[in-house]
């Protein structure tokens, strides 16, 4: 895994003087309500998600481009099961405070504005901290390998102790 900065909020800055609007709340957020660029979208099935995770279809996958892009909105606690990607994932922390962890290494804490690279068929889950929600992008390239194999859930002992 590896994890970047980036200037995430001077691009905000500047999509927002370029007419995009907002979906989020319009002033004052809390630790569990997020300004946001995109609405929530549709809720997550149980299956895959502890809690939860709003997904959105930003880019639909295609024959010119075999990417997928789309954003999740995870409340509070959320989280993602373990899952894997055939060609990787790529998640830009858009919002809020998460954790990140791929299996068999600690578990990371990610932050607006971090960019997330997850491995080709590497199994690993992404989700919020206990307290504040996260907003994060994702984009899947070479979709014709396939998009996602979902696995267990993480456990509360993982979640919690990065373990």
């Amino acid at each position: 895994m590896r994890i970047n900065k980036i200037c995430f909020p001077a691009f905000l800055a500047f999509a927002m003087s370029h007419g995009l609007q907002s979906h989020g709340q319009a002033a004052g957020k809390t630790k569990d309500t997020l300004q946001t660029i995109f609405p929530k979208g549709q809720l997550g099935p149980a299956e895959n998600f502890t809690g939860k995770a709003w997904a959105l279809s930003l880019v639909a996958d295609d024959t010119t481009y075999n990417t997928l892009v789309g954003n999740v909105y995870f409340e509070p606690g959320a989280r993602s099961n373990w899952h894997i990607h055939p060609s990787g994932q790529m998640l830009i922390i858009t919002e809020g405070v998460g954790y990140h962890q791929i299996k068999g290494q600690p578990r990371q804490t990610i932050r607006k504005g971090d960019v997330v690279q997850c491995p080709p068929n590497v199994m690993h889950w992404h989700g919020a901290s206990p307290d504040t929600a996260m907003h994060q992008l994702y984009i899947l390239p070479k979709t014709e390998r396939g998009i996602v194999t979902w696995l267990q859930k993480v456990t509360d002992e993982e979640y919690n102790n990065g373990k």
